[in-house]
């Protein structure tokens, strides 16, 4: 169980998080309203102060699916 002056903690950095990153906040409620698929592909750029960009992708497969599914149901039982 925890403690719930650390869950406080985290709802408070959740909520600047969201105040300071709204687009993105948004962005995330859009890919997570549905399931995701396999076949789907997330690309991340990473662009540092003076530097070029990076950008990877990854596609994703069943046995992500399945990884995700059990983090969800972890986090449903603590």
């Amino acid at each position: 169980m925890m403690n719930p002056a650390n869950i406080m903690k985290i709802m408070n950095a959740k909520n600047k998080f969201t105040a300071n990153h709204p687009k993105f906040v948004a962005f995330l409620s859009a890919v997570f309203s549905r399931e995701m698929e396999e076949g789907t592909v997330i690309e991340i750029t990473l662009t540092r102060p003076g530097e070029e960009p990076m950008t990877t992708n990854m596609k994703i497969q069943q046995s992500d699916l399945d990884l995700m599914r059990e983090l969800q149901d972890m986090a449903k039982n603590q």
